[in-house]
């Protein structure tokens, strides 16, 4: 338990909030990583995920491979990527892009299969394109599940982007190694507090975002209870018992 506070304490301390080796730009540090990581996988993963879910095509394929891509050792492939590329952020960036785009391409096209085919038949009975058919139906139906690739994608980066800093870079990772190199466990654990609160952090503001994406005319089909409940007066109640009684 004191090891607890003392972390809370190391995370308080003024002399941890400011500077360049200060708290607020490490977490800006380990935000960027992530939020670049996840953009370019976006950028790769959802329009094969879309051509994926919108042809029926290549499915199996795109499950192989990114079933192979999640099974890979991140801390191995960032070791390899910088003994071929040099210490930086350059290999670690592309292990975060791999490790993101099998939960994005999952996302995006999960999202199209989970479309009702009725409405897309629908949309190409009243004369929309294939493209008008993805940008206007499918992809907006299919957005919330297409959020949650993202939002698994961005927590598995962020719980990973620790290991940056062991090629040189930065981020909390620094203080989870710079701890374990000096036997600072207090350091360690105020590390991984950090990490553990950034992550819960991005959790719920992915969860609010997957809810507020459910377009309006899915949330307004959903059944409502319409049944009204009257309320029969005492003497009302009396009375039909005694009828009954009779």
């Amino acid at each position: 338990m004191n090891l607890f506070l003392d972390a809370f304490a190391w995370i308080g301390d003024p002399v941890h909030l400011t500077g360049p080796d200060g708290i607020p730009t490490r977490i800006g540090e380990h935000l960027a990583y992530t939020l670049v990581a996840v953009v370019i996988a976006s950028v790769i993963a959802i329009p094969i995920g879309w051509l994926i879910g919108h042809t029926g095509r290549g499915r199996s394929f795109a499950v192989a491979v990114t079933g192979g891509a999640r099974a890979l050792p991140t801390v191995g492939l960032v070791f390899l990527l910088a003994l071929l590329l040099g210490i930086g952020i350059t290999a670690p960036m592309i292990t975060f892009v791999i490790l993101a785009v099998p939960s994005v391409l999952a996302g995006a096209y999960s999202g199209f299969e989970a479309v009702d085919r009725a409405t897309v038949d629908a949309a190409r009975a009243v004369g929309m394109t294939e493209w008008q058919i993805v940008t206007r139906v499918e992809a907006p139906l299919g957005l919330p599940l297409l959020i949650g690739g993202i939002r698994s994608a961005t927590l598995q980066v962020v719980a990973t982007a620790t290991i940056a800093s062991v090629v040189g870079s930065g981020g909390l990772g620094i203080y989870l190694f710079r701890g374990l190199r000096s036997n600072d466990y207090t350091q360690m654990l105020a590390g991984s507090i950090l990490v553990i609160l950034l992550a819960v952090l991005l959790e719920i503001v992915f969860s609010i975002a997957q809810r507020l994406v459910v377009p309006a005319g899915v949330t307004a089909g959903r059944p409502t209870d319409t049944r009204v409940t009257t309320r029969r007066s005492s003497a009302a109640k009396a009375t039909s018992l005694q009828e009954g009684t009779q």
